[in-house]
């Protein structure tokens, strides 16, 4: 395994001062309970996202003759921003493969920055796979968004960071994709503060560094699928994973309900916003999945490049998930005056009325039968269950409820 130094990542971060910020660690009182939660903000990154990091200080690194040849990268969106905006500055041609199924503000975010964008059906792994064949064609120097160990230097420099910014940090939650954050993160909190823990987390639906250490050898995935676009990669690196078995302490997975929620909560909580993949550390820790007591625990949330188009898809989910926002359906006389009875109990209640449906009885069903199907915001899940234990007080028959 190609050995990642000290020294390395200090001259990384001396490298990318002219380029990346230094983002702020942010104690949350909102998460902190069991555990002191802080933030590190890489959502405030630059390009919105930690991979400016390892993309700039590998292309700081290429000769004149690499430079002139032009840069090759594949990413879901974040990891090519950052190959767009190093290559900008140091005047050289970058090519990038984006999955189709990214967002749309992370393309035109690249396109925006001076690449030249291709989209690429499928996912990571089927963009990278065209990446590499364009590169065997045009000899590019190949900017790899995880499996690279000046890449995963640049990603360290934010435990260099962390240390500073918190120094009797306990342990470090980091979100994995292909593993090029954690493996920079963990290698430096391991070398520098060996009892600090180090845990990974990625989407269940999108699991194969999770599959890979459990399987002790790289696993693919046959497929993935997540909103964490950031992280829907089918393998992990060689490099990574390797990196990950000797430094990471655990890897857990979150469900994308649990990141929905966590992504409500830094929206509402903190006036952050977080994407999918950003916000996985948060969701570990919102759930209880960090077997940790009075702890100082650092999540870092690595990036905030959501798409608007989904940002309410992803909220009525959150909503859903926390019992904020129910449905149910109750079965009626189709007389007049019924839905009014039914509001009242709901208004007196406390909850609010969002959309209301109303069906007349099909095939099956008594001739005076109706459906009302109702769209309520409620506090919590157990305000809603006084709800609905209200209503069948007064004799209504609740046919079903989505919470």
């Amino acid at each position: 395994m190609e050995h990642l130094t000290i020294e390395k990542v200090k001259e990384a971060r001396k490298i990318i001062e002219k380029a990346a910020r230094k983002t702020g660690l942010v104690h949350s009182s909102s998460l902190s309970g069991r555990n002191n939660i802080y933030l590190k903000s890489e959502n405030l990154q630059l390009t919105g996202s930690f991979k400016l990091r390892g993309a700039y200080y590998k292309i700081s690194k290429l000769t004149p003759e690499q430079k002139a040849k032009g840069v090759i990268a594949c990413s879901a969106g974040n990891h090519a921003q950052g190959v767009a905006l190093a290559s900008r500055e140091n005047n050289i041609k970058a090519t990038i493969f984006i999955p189709a199924t990214a967002p749309i503000s992370k393309v035109e975010a690249t396109r925006a920055l001076g690449a030249d964008i291709k989209l690429i059906d499928g996912v990571y792994d089927d963009a990278y796979k065209a990446s590499v064949k364009f590169q065997e064609e045009t000899g590019g120097i190949f900017i790899h968004p995880f499996n690279d160990i000046d890449v995963i230097a640049g990603q360290g420099t934010i435990a260099l960071e962390i240390i500073e910014q918190l120094e009797d940090v306990d342990a470090v939650v980091v979100p994995i994709g292909g593993g090029g954050l954690i493996s920079g993160v963990a290698s430096v909190i391991k070398m520098l503060k060996p009892n600090c823990k180090v845990y990974g987390v990625q989407a269940e639906n999108a699991a194969s560094m999770y599959r890979s250490i459990k399987d002790n050898k790289r696993t693919e995935l046959a497929h993935v699928n997540t909103f964490a676009d950031g992280t829907a990669v089918k393998l992990p690196g060689d490099l990574t994973f390797e990196y990950c078995q000797k430094y990471v302490d655990e890897i857990l997975t979150v469900s994308e309900d649990e990141i929905a929620s966590a992504i409500l909560t830094l929206m509402e909580k903190e006036k952050m916003v977080s994407e999918g993949a950003g916000a996985l550390s948060v969701a570990a820790v919102l759930f209880d999945k960090i077997p940790l007591e009075n702890k100082n625990i650092v999540c870092l949330v690595s990036g905030g490049n959501i798409d608007v188009n989904i940002l309410s898809r992803v909220i009525n989910r959150a909503l859903l998930k926390t019992g904020r926002l129910c449905n149910l359906t109750i079965e009626l006389l189709d007389k007049p005056g019924q839905l009014r009875d039914v509001s009242t109990i709901i208004a007196e209640l406390g909850a609010n009325v969002i959309r209301v449906r109303h069906n007349q009885g099909g095939e099956g069903t008594d001739i005076n039968d109706c459906y009302l199907k109702i769209s309520m915001e409620t506090r919590n899940f157990e305000h809603f269950e006084k709800i609905k234990q209200a209503l069948i007080d007064k004799g209504y028959n609740i046919l079903s409820v989505i919470q």
